[in-house]
């Protein structure tokens, strides 16, 4: 092996090396800022006492069966559990109308 391959191969290693150690360096800092008991996505955190009140009161939600035949019984469910959902959406008070972002809606006191 020639010197410029050792120390191709010696850079290489060092690269890995320090991917490592930063990786080690970020995640910890990341535990111990406790921003990983913020983070929503990771599986298992634990919600609020509000968010699990709301997801016993909801319904599950209807999936569609991925397997099988198409019938009328299945198309007929399926259709019901559609018009639940828009029912659902529909209800909304004009969600994306100017007046849901101002500033007497969303609470917040003008200073004079």
């Amino acid at each position: 092996m020639t010197a410029g391959g050792r120390n191709l191969i010696l850079l290489g290693i060092g690269a890995i090396f320090v991917t490592f150690l930063m990786t080690g360096v970020s995640l910890a800092i990341y535990h111990n800022s406790g921003d990983i008991y913020l983070d929503r996505s990771r599986p298992g955190f634990l919600p609020d006492e509000e968010e699990l009140e709301e997801e016993k009161t909801v319904e599950e939600d209807y999936e569609f069966e991925k397997t099988g035949k198409i019938t009328k019984e299945v198309l007929d469910e399926y259709l019901s559990n559609i018009k639940k959902e828009l029912e659902t959406i529909n209800s909304y008070e004009e969600p994306f109308n100017i007046e849901v972002l101002s500033n007497e809606r969303l609470g917040i006191i003008e200073e004079r």
